[in-house]
């Protein structure tokens, strides 16, 4: 089969790239003109440079193409909801209804396990209300998923939403890579207690969650969770990094309704800077590793068979070897075993 990729150049996308592959799929990329796509040409991946804000820029990738796995977004910057906005929800639209003119025949649209409140003191379900935090990427994610959801039954897309737990793994940068960062430099804090469970998921299980929603006919109009539901507690995720990078487990503890009341101030001072000074800690942060957050898989295992691979011990070990080799590693270096 022909799949496109937007944002396929990003950490997913790169583990996706090569589980297409490994199966047998042809493979290209919707990449950002300023991105470096070196590694993806030498894996011969059909590369486009464009921008899903830009709805003139999706016509050629679309061309021939069987499946689309909807991965671009903005993350893990501190900027207006606007520009959020434009990528999360404008350019989910554009990218829905360039695939509609194209006919692909499946859209696998990836949402986000932070379009819940998590904290409910049970295990979310799809079928729970989108009641996402008042907060930039959150607000922006929830949109972009009922905005789908409408299209869906409006437009009769034929597309999947998958919600991700938080994903971690081998070349991780943006949050694997700074934990351990914090670890190494003994910077580590522990949020309230540290016995709140934390939704995670190695990114070989969230690949496989991908394809099950791109190749199941029963999977069409749906959404679900992909997360691992055997979780680990914050303090345990925290002392298994330390533990294996060779660092001091973390013993400070700092209140979480406080931390959250200083996120809060700190985002507030960031806007009133016009964005000039971005928060060093944001509720968004404070939320994802600080409150007791269960996710149910029951959906995903009933009616796609999904069933994690990678016991998340086992998945910090992995990721923990690339931040200790991170100079030799390549995105091909998935450990035998562990591509599914």
């Amino acid at each position: 089969m022909e799949m496109l990729i937007t944002g396929g150049n990003g950490f997913v996308g790169r583990n996706l790239v090569l589980a297409l592959q490994e199966r047998g799929d042809s493979v290209r990329v919707l990449a950002l003109p300023t991105e470096d796509t070196g590694w993806l040409a030498k894996r011969h991946v059909k590369i486009f440079h464009g921008d899903v804000r830009n709805p003139q820029d999706l016509t050629a990738p679309m061309e021939g193409v069987d499946g689309v796995f909807h991965l671009a977004a903005m993350t893990g910057v501190w900027r207006p909801i606007e520009d959020y906005y434009a990528v999360n929800v404008t350019g989910t639209e554009n990218v829905c209804r360039a695939a509609l003119l194209a006919g692909v025949q499946r859209i696998v649209h990836m949402s986000s396990t932070m379009v819940y409140n998590t904290a409910i003191g049970r295990p979310v379900r799809e079928d729970d209300p989108l009641e996402p935090l008042d907060e930039c990427y959150c607000k922006t994610k929830a949109e972009g998923d009922k905005l789908v959801q409408r299209m869906i039954a409006e437009a009769h897309l034929p597309a999947v939403i998958i919600r991700s737990a938080i994903i971690f793994g081998p070349g991780d940068r943006p949050n694997f890579g700074r934990m351990a960062d914090r670890a190494r430099a003994n910077k580590s804090v522990i949020v309230g207690s540290g016995k709140n469970a934390i939704p995670l998921v190695y990114i070989t299980d969230l690949v496989q969650g991908l394809l099950l929603a791109m190749d199941s006919e029963r999977a069409a109009g749906q959404a679900y969770n992909i997360s691992n539901d055997q979780p680990l507690c914050q303090g345990e995720f925290l002392a298994c990094i330390a533990q294996e990078i060779g660092a001091a487990p973390p013993r400070k503890h700092v209140p979480y309704y406080p931390l959250y009341a200083a996120a809060y101030m700190c985002e507030r001072i960031s806007r009133v800077s016009g964005n000039r000074i971005p928060p060093f800690i944001t509720r968004h942060g404070v939320k994802l590793y600080g409150a007791d957050s269960r996710l149910s898989i029951d959906k995903a295992r009933r009616e796609l068979g999904y069933t994690p691979q990678v016991p998340l011990r086992e998945g910090i070990r992995l990721a923990a070897a690339w931040y200790k080799n991170q100079e030799s590693w390549t995105p091909d270096a998935v450990p035998t075993g562990v591509l599914h």
